[in-house]
């Protein structure tokens, strides 16, 4: 009886610690509050090797942001392991949108092709 109280508890234990799955939409708020506050930790953790490279070309061109970062989702649309996210931020006011594909089980913000054309 001990031990499969004692397997309960540690069955427990690691399924309540282990790391659960972003959404497509958490993932794409992430990497927009990261993207303009800067924080290249977190969009090489929520981007693909391609996303990221995209991203942090263009990233010393914004200026510094000391504000809290407000992401708004305005669409959103998934094709399978392909997800499209149209948002706004507060750093702005002007909308963006970011592919995301599925990557090991974790949705990762990566670059659109050059003709590649989205569902908004």
């Amino acid at each position: 009886m001990k031990s499969i109280l004692t397997f309960a508890l540690l069955f427990l234990a690691f399924s309540c610690s282990e790391k659960q799955e972003l959404s497509h939409t958490e993932t794409a708020t992430i990497v927009a509050q990261s993207f303009f506050s800067k924080d290249e930790s977190a969009l090489k953790k929520y981007t693909t090797s391609e996303g990221y490279a995209s991203l942090v070309t263009v990233l010393n061109m914004i200026p510094e942001f000391n504000k809290e970062i407000k992401v708004d989702i305005l669409d959103e649309a998934i094709e399978g392991d392909i997800a499209w996210v149209k948002y706004k931020t507060s750093f702005d006011g002007k909308m963006g949108v970011f592919k995301l594909v599925k990557e090991n089980g974790q949705w990762k913000v990566t670059s659109k092709g050059v003709r590649e054309k989205g569902p908004f």
